[in-house]
Protein backbone atom coordinates (compact mmCIF):
# COMPACT_ATOMS: atom_id res chain seq x y z
CA UNK A 1 0.00 0.00 0.00
CA UNK A 2 1.43 3.22 -1.21
CA UNK A 3 1.78 6.00 2.43
CA UNK A 4 -0.18 9.30 1.66
CA UNK A 5 2.20 11.97 1.22
CA UNK A 6 1.92 14.59 4.24
CA UNK A 7 3.51 17.67 5.04
CA UNK A 8 4.51 18.38 8.67
CA UNK A 9 6.81 20.89 10.77
CA UNK A 10 8.45 20.20 14.08
CA UNK A 11 8.02 22.89 16.76
CA UNK A 12 9.76 22.92 20.41
CA UNK A 13 12.90 22.79 21.41
CA UNK A 14 13.08 20.85 24.74
CA UNK A 15 9.45 19.07 24.60
CA UNK A 16 8.60 19.26 20.80
CA UNK A 17 5.70 18.59 18.78
CA UNK A 18 4.88 17.89 15.39
CA UNK A 19 1.88 19.10 13.32
CA UNK A 20 1.09 17.50 10.11
CA UNK A 21 -0.75 19.28 7.06
CA UNK A 22 -3.30 17.26 5.23
CA UNK A 23 -4.89 17.35 2.29
CA UNK A 24 -8.53 15.97 1.31
CA UNK A 25 -8.79 12.21 2.05
CA UNK A 26 -4.92 12.26 3.31
CA UNK A 27 -4.62 10.15 6.93
CA UNK A 28 -2.01 10.52 9.45
CA UNK A 29 -2.19 7.28 12.38
CA UNK A 30 -1.13 7.57 15.44
CA UNK A 31 -0.73 6.11 19.22
CA UNK A 32 -3.81 6.60 20.85
CA UNK A 33 -3.59 9.72 23.08
CA UNK A 34 -1.01 11.40 21.30
CA UNK A 35 -3.17 14.08 19.56
CA UNK A 36 -2.84 17.72 20.84
CA UNK A 37 -5.09 19.25 18.23
CA UNK A 38 -7.06 19.06 14.97
CA UNK A 39 -8.32 21.50 12.84
CA UNK A 40 -12.18 21.44 12.05
CA UNK A 41 -12.70 19.36 9.19
CA UNK A 42 -10.33 16.66 10.51
CA UNK A 43 -12.21 12.94 11.59
CA UNK A 44 -10.68 10.43 13.92
CA UNK A 45 -11.60 6.98 14.30
CA UNK A 46 -9.70 4.09 16.70
CA UNK A 47 -9.57 1.28 14.42
CA UNK A 48 -7.36 -1.96 15.24
CA UNK A 49 -4.25 -1.90 12.77
CA UNK A 50 -2.43 0.97 11.17
CA UNK A 51 -4.75 -0.15 7.67
CA UNK A 52 -2.20 -1.57 5.66
CA UNK A 53 -4.37 -4.60 5.24
CA UNK A 54 -8.12 -4.04 4.62
CA UNK A 55 -8.77 -7.20 3.58
CA UNK A 56 -7.62 -8.46 7.02
CA UNK A 57 -9.95 -10.74 8.84
CA UNK A 58 -11.05 -10.33 12.93
CA UNK A 59 -9.00 -13.08 13.79
CA UNK A 60 -5.55 -11.18 12.06
CA UNK A 61 -7.06 -8.05 13.88
CA UNK A 62 -6.98 -9.68 17.17
CA UNK A 63 -3.76 -11.28 16.62
CA UNK A 64 -2.08 -7.97 15.98
CA UNK A 65 -4.16 -6.14 19.02
CA UNK A 66 -2.62 -8.66 21.14
CA UNK A 67 0.86 -8.48 20.40
CA UNK A 68 0.26 -4.98 21.24
CA UNK A 69 -1.48 -5.00 24.72
CA UNK A 70 1.67 -8.10 25.37
CA UNK A 71 4.22 -4.75 24.45
CA UNK A 72 1.77 -2.64 26.67
CA UNK A 73 0.76 -0.39 24.03
CA UNK A 74 -3.29 0.22 23.39
CA UNK A 75 -5.10 -2.12 21.84
CA UNK A 76 -6.09 0.61 19.09
CA UNK A 77 -4.10 3.35 16.66
CA UNK A 78 -5.91 6.60 15.72
CA UNK A 79 -6.85 7.18 11.93
CA UNK A 80 -7.01 10.67 11.33
CA UNK A 81 -8.41 11.98 8.24
CA UNK A 82 -9.22 15.23 6.14
CA UNK A 83 -12.32 15.36 5.03
CA UNK A 84 -12.57 18.70 4.58
CA UNK A 85 -12.08 20.67 1.55
CA UNK A 86 -9.10 22.33 1.67
CA UNK A 87 -5.79 21.54 4.11
CA UNK A 88 -6.20 20.48 7.42
CA UNK A 89 -3.52 20.54 9.92
CA UNK A 90 -3.74 17.86 13.36
CA UNK A 91 -0.46 18.18 15.70
CA UNK A 92 0.46 15.50 17.96
CA UNK A 93 2.93 15.60 21.23
CA UNK A 94 4.95 12.78 23.02
CA UNK A 95 3.70 11.94 26.17
CA UNK A 96 7.26 13.16 28.23
CA UNK A 97 9.86 15.21 27.26
CA UNK A 98 12.64 15.25 24.57
CA UNK A 99 12.40 15.10 20.92
CA UNK A 100 10.75 14.12 17.87
CA UNK A 101 12.71 12.42 15.02
CA UNK A 102 11.30 12.58 11.49
CA UNK A 103 11.57 9.29 9.05
CA UNK A 104 11.49 8.85 5.51
CA UNK A 105 11.28 5.33 4.88
CA UNK A 106 11.78 5.55 1.31
CA UNK A 107 15.32 6.67 2.26
CA UNK A 108 15.42 3.67 4.25
CA UNK A 109 14.98 1.25 1.83
CA UNK A 110 11.07 0.80 3.67
CA UNK A 111 11.54 -0.21 6.65
CA UNK A 112 13.32 0.96 10.41
CA UNK A 113 13.16 -0.96 13.95
CA UNK A 114 12.39 1.48 16.87
CA UNK A 115 12.41 0.65 20.57
CA UNK A 116 8.58 -0.54 21.14
CA UNK A 117 7.16 2.77 22.69
CA UNK A 118 9.11 5.43 20.21
CA UNK A 119 6.41 5.54 17.58
CA UNK A 120 4.33 8.72 17.29
CA UNK A 121 2.54 8.84 14.05
CA UNK A 122 2.88 8.02 10.24
CA UNK A 123 1.63 8.57 7.05
CA UNK A 124 -1.45 6.25 5.91
CA UNK A 125 0.24 3.40 4.72
CA UNK A 126 3.15 2.64 7.16
CA UNK A 127 3.00 -0.78 8.91
CA UNK A 128 3.55 -0.83 12.37
CA UNK A 129 4.32 -4.22 13.60
CA UNK A 130 5.67 -6.09 16.68
CA UNK A 131 8.78 -7.55 16.79
CA UNK A 132 10.47 -9.99 19.60
CA UNK A 133 14.21 -9.92 19.47
CA UNK A 134 15.39 -13.93 18.69
CA UNK A 135 18.00 -14.01 20.78
CA UNK A 136 17.47 -15.52 24.36
CA UNK A 137 19.76 -13.59 26.26
CA UNK A 138 17.71 -10.76 25.02
CA UNK A 139 14.60 -11.91 26.22
CA UNK A 140 16.13 -12.36 29.97
CA UNK A 141 18.39 -9.58 29.74
CA UNK A 142 17.69 -7.36 27.25
CA UNK A 143 15.04 -4.91 29.26
CA UNK A 144 13.06 -2.20 26.92
CA UNK A 145 15.27 -4.10 24.18
CA UNK A 146 13.74 -7.34 24.06
CA UNK A 147 10.42 -6.32 22.43
CA UNK A 148 10.86 -3.92 19.37
CA UNK A 149 8.77 -2.62 16.90
CA UNK A 150 9.03 -2.20 13.10
CA UNK A 151 7.88 0.48 10.63
CA UNK A 152 7.65 -0.47 7.20
CA UNK A 153 6.44 1.56 4.19
CA UNK A 154 7.57 4.12 1.66
CA UNK A 155 6.11 7.50 3.38
CA UNK A 156 7.12 9.40 6.34
CA UNK A 157 7.03 8.20 9.94
CA UNK A 158 7.68 10.27 13.32
CA UNK A 159 9.44 8.79 16.30
CA UNK A 160 10.20 9.99 19.88
CA UNK A 161 13.02 9.88 22.37
CA UNK A 162 13.79 11.38 25.67
CA UNK A 163 16.26 13.79 26.18
CA UNK A 164 18.66 14.90 23.32
CA UNK A 165 18.83 12.41 20.56
CA UNK A 166 22.12 11.67 18.73
CA UNK A 167 22.26 9.83 15.02
CA UNK A 168 25.62 7.75 14.59
CA UNK A 169 26.30 6.02 11.41
CA UNK A 170 28.10 2.52 11.75
CA UNK A 171 30.70 1.80 9.29
CA UNK A 172 30.94 -1.77 9.59
CA UNK A 173 31.21 -1.26 13.29
CA UNK A 174 30.40 -1.82 16.90
CA UNK A 175 28.78 0.29 19.56
CA UNK A 176 27.73 -0.82 22.97
CA UNK A 177 24.98 1.00 24.41
CA UNK A 178 22.52 0.94 27.51
CA UNK A 179 19.67 -0.79 25.91
CA UNK A 180 16.93 1.98 26.90
CA UNK A 181 19.26 4.32 25.05
CA UNK A 182 18.40 2.97 22.10
CA UNK A 183 15.51 4.53 20.11
CA UNK A 184 16.08 2.91 16.73
CA UNK A 185 18.17 1.26 14.02
CA UNK A 186 17.91 0.19 10.49
CA UNK A 187 17.39 -3.25 9.68
CA UNK A 188 20.96 -4.26 8.55
CA UNK A 189 22.14 -3.08 11.69
CA UNK A 190 22.28 -6.54 14.18
CA UNK A 191 21.57 -6.32 17.33
CA UNK A 192 21.90 -8.73 20.76
CA UNK A 193 22.32 -8.24 25.01
CA UNK A 194 26.34 -9.22 25.81
CA UNK A 195 27.89 -9.38 28.90
CA UNK A 196 28.96 -6.02 30.72
CA UNK A 197 32.42 -6.60 31.53
CA UNK A 198 34.68 -8.05 33.78
CA UNK A 199 32.42 -9.48 37.73
CA UNK A 200 33.52 -6.72 39.51
CA UNK A 201 32.54 -4.12 36.55
CA UNK A 202 28.72 -5.92 36.49
CA UNK A 203 28.52 -5.66 40.47
CA UNK A 204 30.24 -2.22 41.03
CA UNK A 205 29.99 -0.50 37.64
CA UNK A 206 26.77 0.98 37.41
CA UNK A 207 25.99 0.40 34.16
CA UNK A 208 24.26 -3.17 34.80
CA UNK A 209 24.95 -6.54 33.99
CA UNK A 210 24.37 -6.57 30.36
CA UNK A 211 24.45 -4.16 27.67
CA UNK A 212 22.87 -3.72 24.02
CA UNK A 213 25.46 -4.71 21.28
CA UNK A 214 25.18 -3.01 17.56
CA UNK A 215 27.45 -3.79 14.86
CA UNK A 216 27.22 -3.43 11.10
CA UNK A 217 26.82 -0.35 8.80
CA UNK A 218 23.60 2.01 9.25
CA UNK A 219 22.31 4.65 10.74
CA UNK A 220 21.50 4.39 15.03
CA UNK A 221 19.94 6.71 16.86
CA UNK A 222 20.44 6.79 21.07
CA UNK A 223 18.39 8.81 23.40
CA UNK A 224 20.43 10.52 26.34
CA UNK A 225 16.92 10.23 28.74
CA UNK A 226 15.49 7.21 28.52
CA UNK A 227 11.89 7.32 30.30
CA UNK A 228 12.69 4.21 32.36
CA UNK A 229 16.08 5.26 33.66
CA UNK A 230 13.86 8.49 34.66
CA UNK A 231 11.29 6.67 36.73
CA UNK A 232 13.56 4.71 38.47
CA UNK A 233 15.81 7.25 39.59
CA UNK A 234 12.37 9.12 40.64
CA UNK A 235 11.18 5.91 42.42
CA UNK A 236 14.30 5.52 44.50
CA UNK A 237 14.49 8.77 45.28
CA UNK A 238 10.98 8.90 46.67
CA UNK A 239 11.23 6.25 49.10
CA UNK A 240 14.01 7.41 50.56
CA UNK A 241 13.27 10.26 52.78
CA UNK A 242 16.51 11.81 53.62
CA UNK A 243 17.26 12.25 49.68
CA UNK A 244 15.14 15.18 47.85
CA UNK A 245 11.74 14.27 47.53
CA UNK A 246 11.22 12.23 44.41
CA UNK A 247 8.22 14.41 43.44
CA UNK A 248 9.94 18.08 43.93
CA UNK A 249 13.02 16.06 41.40
CA UNK A 250 10.96 15.16 38.84
CA UNK A 251 9.77 18.31 39.27
CA UNK A 252 12.69 20.59 38.85
CA UNK A 253 13.50 17.79 35.84
CA UNK A 254 10.21 18.84 34.17
CA UNK A 255 10.98 22.64 34.63
CA UNK A 256 14.32 22.02 33.38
Amino acid sequence: MQSHEIDYRILGEDIQMVEIELDPQETVIAEAGAMLYMEEGITFAAKMGDGTNPKAGLFDKLVAAGSRIITGESLFLTHFTNQGYGKRRVAFAAPYPGTIIPLDLREMKGKIIVQKDAFLCAAMGTKVSITFNRKLGAGFFGGEGFILQTLEGDGKAFIHAGGTVIERTLQNETLRVDTGCIVGFEPQITYSIEQAGSLRSMVFGGEGIFLATLRGTGKVWLQSMPIGKLISKFVALSGNPRKEGGAGLLGKILEG
